[in-house]
């Protein structure tokens, strides 16, 4: 629930067309809603313009079916992250409209057009298709986050003319997040090319001097562009989600 639901709901009392009981029960979960393995905070779209999100990875397939039942009785997108075609089904199960981004290793459902909306395209690059589950993840959350995204993939520095053929996208953008792993230097480079905020995403993949993807994160840490900021290891979600913010102003 945000602001603008609940401001709908106040002027539907007041015009007499919901029961002040009625929007009692809807308002009764905020600021959350204690299920016992979890305290599901419906009240972060308000607090922060960005719903919770269920991370799925550790919790067991019947949690992440009960958490995103819940979350979507309250009519808001639903996102779930790093899930596994298991809980995909669970959630089916109980959420026919739900949908599953196997690449992505996400589950989404989309039921509500009342989202902040992007004000430009986010780009979103990888370095290798082995990046892609991270991209793909970027490229899912920022779109349920009301942006037009563009996806540009295997675009690689060990072939540079594959970026720089795609020139035109990057520099038409509002904000762009890059992936890569290995030595992680596909940032720099783009942040050359753009006058735009580029958000790093590290990935590990790379063999076994890149230790996970330690190895890319030193080295955005270390970029010589001034406009690349860099987030955790992987984190896709969260590099769309700074970039959703970013493209709102």
């Amino acid at each position: 629930m945000d602001s603008r639901s609940i401001e709908t709901l106040l002027k539907e009392v007041r015009e007499g067309r919901t029961p002040v009981n009625d929007a009692l029960d809807r308002l009764r979960d905020l600021p959350f809603e204690d299920i016992g393995f979890a305290k599901v905070d419906h009240h972060r779209a308000l607090r922060t313009g960005m719903p919770e999100v269920i991370f799925s990875a550790g919790k067991t397939v019947e949690q992440v079916a009960q958490i995103f039942a819940r979350m979507s009785q309250h009519g808001g997108n639903v996102l779930a992250t790093r899930a596994t075609n298991e809980m995909f089904l669970a959630v089916q199960a109980v959420e026919p409209r739900a949908e599953f981004h196997e690449t992505a290793r996400a589950i989404t459902l989309t039921q509500s057009s009342d989202v902040p909306q992007g004000k430009g395209t986010i780009v979103v690059v990888c370095a290798g298709t082995s990046d892609l589950p991270v991209a793909e993840e970027a490229v899912v959350t920022a779109r349920l986050m009301g942006n037009t995204v563009e996806l540009i993939a295997d675009v690689g520095v060990a072939g540079i003319h594959r970026l720089l053929a795609q020139k035109s996208s990057l520099q038409s953008a509002r904000v762009l997040i890059v992936c890569a792993g290995m030595e992680g230097a596909l940032p720099t480079v783009v942040g050359g090319l753009v006058n735009a905020p580029v958000l790093a995403v590290p990935t590990s993949i790379g063999y076994g001097a890149s230790f996970g993807g330690v190895a890319a994160l030193l080295g955005m840490l270390n970029t010589c562009s001034p406009n690349v900021s860099v987030v955790n290891i992987d984190n896709g979600f969260g590099a769309a989600c700074i970039a959703s913010l970013i493209n709102r102003l």
